[in-house]
């Protein structure tokens, strides 16, 4: 990372997906916002543009509120235009590109599933590592890493690596006893009756775990 520019705390990214969630987004946010939670992703992609600049344009409305970070997973046009913090990008994205366009204090992440992945990796503020657990989120990657997995492309790394995949209260200890600088969910966040609950469960799993 450049110096001075550090990843919002608590090291807790949830990541939307309106198809799994039990409200729209803007309440989910503002649910989770008011529990603890300071970052959250928008990833939507099936979106049409218009729509999605919207959404993510309300999202960091509300994040601002709350002193919350909001990011895109998708285009740095997008991120820019809405005010976004920064973008998070899918395995081989262009990170300098994306630096280019948001400059130098914009929150740069990149998806990572193994260590070619890793290696390109270069420039970006953090990656995100999975599945490290079996998740219905994450088809198609290959098996889970689990803590050890994680904990070689930890060593590896040369950014805070954010555990994603499975990722619940009860598993999100592991991540951070492994390495990773923080974890990422989504499901269940996005599944819950009570987003605000899900996300204090999975603050007080992290909690005295960071350090």
């Amino acid at each position: 990372m450049s110096p001075g520019r550090a990843l919002p705390a608590p090291p807790l990214l949830i990541i939307t997906d309106r198809r799994q969630a039990e409200r729209g987004l803007p309440d989910l946010a503002e649910a989770a916002f008011r529990a603890g939670a300071r970052w959250l992703s928008l990833r939507e992609k099936d979106l049409d543009a218009d729509r999605r600049l919207e959404l993510l344009r309300a999202l960091v409305a509300l994040g601002e509120g709350r002193g919350a970070c909001v990011t895109l997973h998708g285009a740095p046009e997008t991120a820019a235009a809405a005010g976004a913090a920064g973008v998070h990008l899918p395995a081989g994205g262009a990170v300098a590109a994306a630096r280019r366009r948001l400059g130098p204090e914009a929150v740069i992440g990149i998806s990572v599933h193994d260590e070619a992945e890793l290696a390109a990796a270069a420039g970006a503020d953090y990656v995100t590592v999975s599945p490290v657990f079996v998740s219905a989120s994450k088809p198609g990657y290959g098996p889970a890493l689990g803590p050890e997995g994680l904990r070689a492309l930890v060593r590896r790394a040369s950014c805070p690596v954010i555990a994603l995949g499975g990722v619940t209260a009860a598993t999100a200890p592991a991540c951070l006893e492994a390495g990773a600088a923080g974890v990422a969910v989504m499901g269940p966040v996005m599944r819950a009756a009570d987003p605000g609950r899900a996300v204090e469960a999975l603050l007080r799993s992290l909690e005295g775990r960071h350090g």
